[in-house]
């Protein structure tokens, strides 16, 4: 079996499907993307289509390795989500062949159903409340939700005291039984998570996502170890690499790797199986399109220490059987490869130029806050 093709498709709302065609007729789909820059991303697929154009798609670990390593230049967003997608491609092939899911592959399933959650959002904070009940209707055990726009460098009194008001509001109308977690989206500096993270611990937060930027690992141990809220991060770090320090550090228990960013489904089960020698559980990033979901549930279904899934998007409109929530979990996916067939006719009436923008936070006096 060889590789024929690389087609990309820029997808609405800020997607990027990929559709590996072989010579054989079957053909694997994959999410490489890096939000705001899909035509760089898709570029970079195209670049690495010169080397894999002829080859076997089932040699994945060998072509991962020849793409990463055989450049002087390694990772970063883009390469590595480029990447990413292909080899998501490539899994989804080898497993169709097989006749079995991706899974399967990768030692079997270790559960039964895969715990998604839900998202809390609102103009205003009643809306939120709103929201968590009804999510806690709906058989969602736990929610994610971020309390704050853009924050100042050193925050008021005032700030401190409204966000801790917003989630205690929250955690008083859902009550114990929902977990409730926090995403502070990197925007804080570690001074400021670490004195929101106290005056929220009665709250008790299931976890605080990215409470500051990941690119000093120091910074970000030195909040997990002044607050007893556990912390994750992950989504903007790429393969094994970017996780290492991470877990050496203690500056998380919580890693969210994102299947379509750090490298694609066996570079995530591995970063996983690192995760688990340091007693740490991943809650893979996912607010991409349903191939992406579709991945990482993969992911899910074999890794010990998974926590909770991501997910914006089901597949309606996209998958020709979208994947279905019963009571906070979804079923075991069955199918082969990725378990998705993709919707070719639906999807391409969703098709665009590829120029979604990332949106910018600003702070009062006119300069740029961290989104």
């Amino acid at each position: 079996m060889k590789i024929t093709k690389l087609e990309t498709l820029f997808v609405k709302p800020r997607w990027v499907f990929l559709k590996m065609h072989t010579d054989e007729g079957l053909v694997g789909w994959g999410e490489p993307i890096v939000e705001g820059w899909s035509r760089a991303t898709a570029m970079a697929v195209e670049e690495m289509g010169r080397y894999l154009i002829g080859q076997d798609p089932r040699r994945i670990e060998h072509h991962w390795q020849a793409i990463y390593r055989g450049a002087f230049y390694h990772g970063g967003p883009v390469l590595t989500s480029a990447l990413s997608g292909i080899e998501q491609a490539m899994w989804d092939i080898t497993a169709k062949a097989l006749g079995v899911p991706v899974y399967q592959l990768l030692g079997g399933a270790v559960r039964d159903k895969i715990r998604v959650y839900g998202q809390v959002h609102g103009e205003t904070w009643g809306d939120y409340v709103a929201s968590g009940k009804a999510n806690l209707e709906q058989g969602f055990t736990m929610v994610k939700t971020c309390p704050f726009g853009s924050v100042e460098f050193i925050e008021s009194p005032e700030f401190v005291k409204k966000s801790v008001e917003a989630v205690a509001s929250l955690r008083q109308a859902a009550g114990d039984r929902l977990q409730i977690a926090l995403d502070f989206h990197g925007r804080l500096s570690p001074a400021m998570a670490i004195r929101l993270c106290k005056e929220l611990e009665p709250c008790q937060p299931m976890f605080v996502e990215e409470p500051c930027l990941p690119e000093n690992v120091d910074a970000l141990a030195s909040v997990a170890r002044a607050t007893s809220i556990p912390i994750a991060t992950g989504e903007r770090l790429f393969t094994k690499w970017g996780f290492r320090d991470v877990l050496e550090k203690r500056a998380a228990a919580i890693l969210q790797p994102d299947v379509s960013h750090a490298g694609g489904i066996f570079e995530v089960r591995k970063i996983a199986a690192m995760a688990e020698s340091y007693f740490c559980a991943i809650a893979p990033h996912c607010p991409l399109g349903p191939i992406a979901l579709a991945a990482c549930l993969q992911v899910d279904a074999c890794t010990p220490n998974f926590l909770c899934q991501e997910h914006v998007c089901l597949g309606e409109g996209y998958l020709k059987k979208p994947f279905v929530i019963e009571g906070g979990y979804i079923p075991l996916p069955t199918g082969p490869g990725l378990g998705i067939e993709v919707d070719e006719d639906a999807v391409g009436e969703k098709l665009y130029d590829g120029g979604w923008e990332n949106p910018r936070l600003w702070h009062d006096d006119g300069s740029l806050a961290d989104w």
